[in-house]
Parts: structure tokens; sequence; C-alpha cells
């Protein structure tokens, strides 16, 4: 079944006891499953331009030399890095060799195979309900779609019947904390915020606030900022050790919103803070319309190495197309490749 999330019960873990009063009210069934055919039409179009680089490559008639170097070309310019552009196309060879494929236009799909083999690592829900409430701590720098992502996680965390309440700590960007309480009313959840507060102090309280009224999930939008601002990196790390003053398991997922039009530099991006954070996931938003939707296979290959030396991979738990609702989906690398060559 798709959905956009999992819940998970423990029956073999005690609730702590400032939260066995509320353990009972998780909801326990999953959320229905939601056709996903719109959204491939979506995503398809989004990858469009994307798409149209590579896949212009298997319109000749011989697999040659000329033929790779051109893919080369393509998976460059849509932002996959060299180094995945390498793996890529060693694998892409094997296949081709294997396969014994001849025609030029087969060799699409084995690329396809190839692209989903390699974020297939990136696909894994995201799992509430082990702890309540939730703790997910969301960053990102400016401009991203932070909050915006933020507020259509709520909808379908809210839809799908887990209690949420939203904290305003983004107290360094105007209007941020009135265009998350748009959000707040648009789902009817709660939220937490002070008036040029500080944003541990309201991470704080959101977090005490979300344990005492037995919510589901708190979600907390941190200030947007560039990795390269150390003090405000630092101001992250602070709100981090401050959530888990208010709950020492916490925060249970520190999730990254990333751009998916700022190719190479998303990828910058989801080093610095996960040098930083140590995090846990990561939304890619903005995939409509751009020219460098192989930036997922830059962060794969990354999240391998990550893998072996941190002993987890980084999954990507959704991405966005468009402003709707509905256009937050979960991320499933077969889709996610067949889109990417159209």
């Amino acid at each position: 079944m798709f959905s956009f999330f999992k819940k998970k019960i423990s029956p073999d873990a005690a609730p702590a006891p400032s939260q066995a009063a509320t353990a009972e009210s998780v909801p326990a069934s999953a959320p229905a499953e939601r056709p996903r055919e719109g959204w491939m039409a979506r995503l398809g179009k989004g990858l469009r331009r994307t798409g149209q680089t590579i896949g212009s490559v298997f319109t000749g008639t011989q697999i040659d030399e000329a033929l790779y170097e051109e893919l080369e070309s393509a998976l460059l310019m849509a932002d996959a890095g060299v180094q995945a552009t390498e793996y890529l196309l060693r694998d892409l060879k094997q296949r081709v060799k294997e396969t014994a494929t001849t025609e030029p236009a087969a060799v699409k799909a084995l690329l396809a195979a190839g692209i989903a083999h390699l974020l297939q690592p990136l696909e894994k829900p995201l799992v509430i309900g082990a702890h309540k409430p939730t703790v997910i701590m969301v960053a990102g720098v400016n401009g991203a779609g932070k909050t915006t992502s933020i507020g259509k996680l709520t909808r379908h965390l809210s839809d799908s019947g887990a209690s949420v309440l939203l904290a305003a700590a983004d107290t360094f960007r105007a209007a941020a904390k009135e265009q998350l309480g748009v959000w707040a009313t648009r789902t009817s959840v709660e939220i937490v915020s002070q008036e040029g507060g500080d944003p541990a102090a309201v991470s704080f309280d959101a977090v005490s606030a979300g344990k005492a009224r037995g919510k589901d999930v708190v979600l907390v939008d941190t200030a947007g900022r560039l990795p390269t601002q150390l003090h405000l990196m630092e101001e992250l790390k602070k709100i981090k050790r401050v959530v888990q003053k208010a709950d020492a398991t916490a925060p249970h997922e520190v999730l990254l919103v990333i751009d998916g039009n700022t190719g190479q530099n998303g990828l910058a991006q989801v080093k610095a803070f996960d040098e930083a954070l140590g995090l846990t996931g990561l939304i890619v938003t903005k995939l409509d319309g751009t020219a460098k939707g192989g930036v997922l296979a830059a962060i794969a290959l990354w999240s391998q190495t990550r893998s072996a030396t941190a002993g987890a991979a980084v999954p990507v738990y959704f991405i966005g197309v468009g402003e709707a609702v509905e256009d937050l989906e979960t991320f499933n690398a077969q889709e996610f490749a067949d889109a990417l060559l159209g």
C-alpha cells in the first residue's frame, strides 16, 4: 500500500509515565490508499525538462561510445554529478552487456532500471507512533519551500487521523509565523508561537505542550538559513538541544527541505545540515519544471557513503512538484526513474 507515512505502535515498549495516559490514542489504522495515477502525471510533467535532456540521447541508430558520451553530458547537465554519472554509466554498460541489447531505444529502459536501483535505498516511509508525540524538526534554507511543505505534511497527517501541533520557531523570517498560522487554520490544528520569541524557547514550549495535550506529532518549523551562516547553524543545534530537554528521546526526525532546482547546491546543503544536525530524512520540493532532477542520483550516492560510515542512509520521505496539497507525495524510486526519463 502506498501511504504518506506509516504509524507504528510498539506493544513491547512501555510508554513513559508522562505518556501512559494518552498512548492508546495513537491511531492504529494505516491511511487509506490514495490513487497515484494523477500524481504520476504531475511528476512526469514536472520532470519533463530533465527527461527531454536525457531522452534525446537514445534517438540514434547504434550503441557506441558516442552514445555514452552524449549520455554522460546529459546526466551532468541534469545535475547528477560526476560520481553518480560515472556510477550510472558503468552500471548501464554492464546491463547492456548482460542483456545483449543492440537497440539504443532499449538502453533507455536499462538506464531507468539502473537509476531506480541507485535510488531505491532512499525509498522509506516516515514512521510515527513509536513515540508520543513524535517530534519532527524541519530545517531548510529560505525559499526552499520549508514552511509550505510543513503545511502540506500537516494536512496529510491530519487527514490520516493524527493529531498535530505546530511550533512556529522560524522567528527570524518576517511573516513566517503568520504563514504557518494560515496552514494551522486551514488544517484545523493547534500552533505554539511567540511574538519575537526565541526559537529554542518556542520549540521547548511546543514539545512540552504536545506531551501535555496528548498530540501524536509535533512539527517544529525552524528558521531558514544558509549552511554558510555559522551563527544561525549554531542556533539550529541549540534548538535540537533544547528540544531534548523537553523530551530526552526527541527529536525523533530531523528533516531537511531542499529545492530541487538548486541541483548540486542542494547536495551541498544536505551535507552541511547533516554534519550539523544528523539528518534522518529529506523533502525535495519544486521538481516541477526543473532540468536538474538528476540531483537525486547524487544524493543517493552520497547517502550510500553516509550509510557505510554512519550506519544509516538519509531517505527521501517526500517529493513535491507544485503548490497544491496533493503535489507532495511519498518518494518511489521506480516512479521517479520512469518519470525522469519520460
